[in-house]
């Protein structure tokens, strides 16, 4: 079978078993025993899912990224795992390089790191932590790109990613009868200020950045109760590290202000923080070259800039000597990355294993 064909099993077999966030058992499985057939050594982990795989031969090594986890989402009415995320898609894109480059003569040894839990912003935490990029030199991932960045066919050498957090709020009141709201402490009149105050806070028009409710609740069954407890999420971004920061403070100190004024407590915990993208230039240029050589200068599209975040960048905060950059396929991906009904062409999987060999192989003979 030839290599583009594998590409497209590989991404079926992942499209159709979707796995969440640090629960991606069987698709680990699946991984090990697709490079066991392949001949490729490997290893798994007995604390957490993922895989990391290697060929090749010297002291140096360089590697790239795979994320294999799913989103948790309403689908045609029911809640499932589903790779709305194209996860899938780069699972099926890595595993089409390393079925490449074993054709291939390399330069230096290239690590393959199959990594769990991206959608909950700490995955590649998981895998810094048992070594998975230890002497590593430079680190590539892959990812489809939507509509709107790039079309089918163009190719980019860097995603500049934003940060990213996440706030999880509860505001504790007093439940009253809806004919004495008097007696109790509203739980929605703060929530609604909330979701008016995030979308006042500004920074210069020239900062990209943006703050939304993302999940309410609140209520019973009871229509004649005013409730004086609610839940509320907030997703917080920012094209730079800085930026979010600030934001992260304006939000906390207006939400407290908001309890203060409605008599509620408030309480609020962050989670889920996905740094702002540090792009290598070396990274990109070799990406770049990689991108003309396999599908020509009509192929080839700048580097995006994108509010979107990926736990791919936490690699060079916890590793500043490491040479980074994700390379983007336009895919003709619509609606949109993570709607539930999300389609890309299929023609792209073949496109983006071909261009990450060609980046693999020509960063395996880069002299350091």
């Amino acid at each position: 079978m030839i290599i583009k064909d594998k590409i497209s099993q590989w991404f079926e077999h992942f499209h159709a078993h979707p796995e969440v966030s640090w629960k991606e058992v069987e698709t680990t499985a699946t991984l090990a025993k697709i490079l066991t057939e392949m001949g490729v050594k490997h290893h798994t982990f007995d604390d957490v899912t993922g895989v990391v795989a290697e060929i090749g031969e010297g002291e140096r090594v360089i590697a790239v990224r795979a994320d294999i986890d799913a989103l948790w989402q309403e689908v045609s009415g029911v809640y499932q795992a589903n790779h709305s995320c194209g996860h899938d898609a780069n699972m099926a894109m890595v595993l089409g390089a390393l079925s490449y480059l074993q054709e291939e003569q390399l330069g230096c040894r290239i690590r393959f790191i199959f990594q769990p839990a991206e959608e909950k912003g700490n995955g590649a935490n998981s895998m810094i932590e048992r070594g998975a990029v230890d002497g590593v030199s430079q680190l590539f991932g892959v990812h489809l790109r939507p509509q709107e960045e790039i079309p089918f066919g163009k190719v980019s050498p860097a995603i500049h990613h934003g940060a990213a957090v996440f706030l999880e709020g509860k505001i504790t009141g007093v439940d009253a009868h809806g004919a004495r709201p008097h007696q109790g402490n509203n739980a929605l009149d703060p929530l609604f200020a909330i979701a008016q105050f995030v979308k006042n806070i500004q920074f210069s028009p020239f900062e990209a950045y943006s703050a939304k409710i993302t999940n309410i609740q609140a209520g019973g069954d009871s229509l004649n109760i005013i409730p004086g407890t609610a839940t509320f999420a907030i997703d917080a971004r920012s094209q730079s590290n800085a930026v979010l920061n600030e934001l992260k403070e304006r939000i906390a100190e207006g939400i407290q202000a908001i309890g203060k004024l409605y008599a509620v407590d408030i309480e609020l915990v962050w989670s889920d923080y996905t740094p702002a993208a540090e792009v290598s230039e070396e990274a990109t240029a070799i990406a770049k070259q990689a991108i003309l050589e396999t599908v020509g200068e009509e192929g080839y599209a700048p580097a995006i800039i994108t509010s979107g975040s990926d736990d791919f960048h936490f690699y060079t905060i916890h590793r500043p000597e490491l040479d980074a950059a994700m390379i983007g396929i336009g895919a003709d991906l619509g609606p949109g990355l993570h709607h539930p009904e999300m389609t890309f062409n299929r023609e792209a999987l073949d496109i983006g294993a071909r261009v990450l060999t060609a980046t693999l192989k020509k960063a395996s003979y880069l002299e350091e």
